[in-house]
């Protein structure tokens, strides 16, 4: 499974701005996905939703 590079950046579809991996909030996952292996990240500037990544083993 590919994990997330901390030199990545994702574009945010809502409000049109690009956001870098460490700018970006981190929130909880839905969905039932472990927590402590999954992160969702939403945009910093808008709130929604960019990307849900693998953080952990």
């Amino acid at each position: 499974m590919a994990t997330t590079d901390p030199d990545d950046s994702f574009d945010c579809d809502t409000c049109g701005r690009t956001v870098a991996f460490d700018e970006a909030r981190r929130t909880k996952t839905m969905g039932g996905l472990d927590p402590t292996t999954w992160q969702t990240l939403c945009c910093p500037h808008c709130g929604s939703r960019l990307k849900t990544v693998y953080v952990g083993d």
